[in-house]
């Protein structure tokens, strides 16, 4: 196996040609992993340095990418932490354990920078990645440690809407379809942003959206994170992955949420809402309720809400899976 290490943005340019299929591969397949994210995500809010390890076979053939950061003598994986709900080596599953060797055998050669601590966020409950690194942390002398990151509710689709709606408790089916029927009444309608759209203005009126929903979310969204959204948006389109969704009420938006439909699954990445417009629609459960049967209707298997344990998420059924931090740390 070879080892390159790329100093600075140049690997998403050299490895442009291979890393979405690798990532399409990986143990951890997510749109997350892919290049317009890690890209999108370091160009605009990446600190530190960037330093990544690729990882070929015998025959050339790229096997792993090992995209990290350095802060302060800290590893992290490029995306660490808030923006991104799932992150993890980017390897086929065969290839995790021998991947994270020879990245080990990089990262403890004088070639690389120092560091002490490598801090991995949010890795999935079902990576390789958590079985393979505390046997490969102590053969090693470093101190390991696991944790619970967060969670990111799931909702498992079933074959039909009225299947969905009956997995849910009586009161929660019934506020459901009472809001859904006041809705239709009122002339509400869900929008999608569609290839070619003027996506530049929508993600301005999902950013715009969002800025309203909460104080807190207002405060989120700096220059850098907004720029995050464009950029992505721009290539999910392109890529077909881009699940951008308005609910309009008398020609007017009042929800949004920002998806990716990506490998049988829809994953909510961000929504927004105005609260002070059209409350008596309930706006929000509205959009999300017809997102999940826009979902069904599309023969996904998964709706993810991703992190966070809002309680709207588990009045729709979802249930928690798990991301993990695990920490290695040399010795003082």
């Amino acid at each position: 196996m070879e080892t390159q290490l790329f100093i600075g943005e140049k690997v998403f340019t050299a490895l442009a040609a291979e890393w979405d299929g690798l990532a399409g591969r990986g143990m951890t397949n997510t749109p997350f992993q892919r290049l317009a994210y890690q890209r999108a995500w370091w160009r605009h809010l990446g600190p530190g340095n960037l330093y990544t390890l690729g990882v070929r076979d015998g025959g050339g053939e790229l096997v792993a990418v090992a995209p990290f950061y350095l802060v302060d003598d800290v590893l992290y994986l490029n995306g660490c932490v808030e923006e991104t709900d799932y992150l993890d080596l980017i390897a086929p599953p065969e290839w995790a354990k021998p991947a994270w060797q020879a990245i080990f055998n990089c990262l403890d050669s004088n070639g690389f920078p120092s560091w002490t601590t490598l801090d991995l966020c949010n890795i999935p409950a079902a990576s390789l990645t958590r079985t393979i690194l505390p046997p490969l942390a102590q053969s090693r002398g470093f101190l390991f440690s696991s944790e619970v990151h967060d969670v990111c509710p799931v909702i498992e689709l079933p074959a039909t809407f009225d299947d969905y709606l009956a997995q849910l408790d009586k009161k929660q089916r019934h506020e459901i379809r009472r809001k859904l029927r006041r809705a239709e009444e009122s002339g509400v309608t869900m929008t999608a942003v569609q290839a070619g759209d003027d996506v530049h203005s929508a993600v301005e009126e999902f950013l715009g959206l969002l800025r309203t929903s909460t104080p807190e979310k207002e405060a989120w969204l700096n220059n850098g994170r907004q720029a995050v959204f464009h950029e992505v948006a721009d290539a999910a389109l392109a890529e077909g992955m881009l699940q951008l969704l308005f609910l309009v009420i008398e020609g007017q938006p009042a929800a949004t949420l920002f998806n990716f439909d990506y490998d049988n699954r829809i994953w909510v990445y961000n929504s927004g809402l105005d609260p002070a417009a059209f409350g008596h629609l309930s706006a929000g459960v509205v959009l999300t309720a017809r997102a999940i049967e826009q979902a069904i209707v599309s023969g996904r298997q998964f709706f993810d809400f991703l992190r966070g344990d809002e309680i709207y998420k588990y009045r729709f059924g979802a249930k928690d899976t798990t991301v993990h931090r695990l920490v290695l740390s040399r010795p003082q």
